[in-house]
């Protein structure tokens, strides 16, 4: 994901967005609790996609 992508969304679907990744890092933590997720990297680009979403709902907040 990229943060221009991000850019162009408005705010109900960043907000969306947000949910979702979050939804999929629990899921992903879950998944590394029971031994049942191979590819570990996972965690971290889903933390960094969240960390661009949280960024770009704050830039629109200052900006509004």
């Amino acid at each position: 994901m990229k943060a221009s992508d991000l850019k162009t969304k408005d705010m109900t679907e960043l907000n969306k967005e947000l949910l979702d990744l979050l939804k999929a890092q629990f899921s992903l933590r879950m998944q590394i609790a029971t031994q049942q997720l191979n590819n570990t990297s996972q965690l971290g680009k889903v933390r960094r996609d969240i960390a661009r979403v949280r960024t770009i709902l704050r830039e629109k907040v200052v900006t509004k």
